[in-house]
């Protein structure tokens, strides 16, 4: 589980550079530039929220378990 997670944040990571890229290049076609951009930053939220529905089931079937933060007592 912890490797699926460090692959997703690298994944979007990577998302938000590829979307960087296409923000800053400058190329005649502003519309093919607004569709690639537009298309790595969709990408990133897919990441994201496959990400997060992968830690919910892991914490449903039993996978990981909360620890709660020690109240100092």
């Amino acid at each position: 589980m912890k490797y699926l997670v460090i692959l997703a944040f690298f994944a979007i990571i990577g998302s938000l550079g590829t979307a960087l890229f296409f923000m800053m290049k400058n190329d005649a076609s502003g519309k093919s530039r607004g569709q690639k951009m537009a298309r790595a930053l969709a990408m990133r939220v897919g990441i994201s929220i496959l990400l997060f529905v992968c830690i919910l089931a892991a914490w449903k079937l039993g996978y990981i378990h909360p620890t709660g933060i020690p109240s100092g007592q």
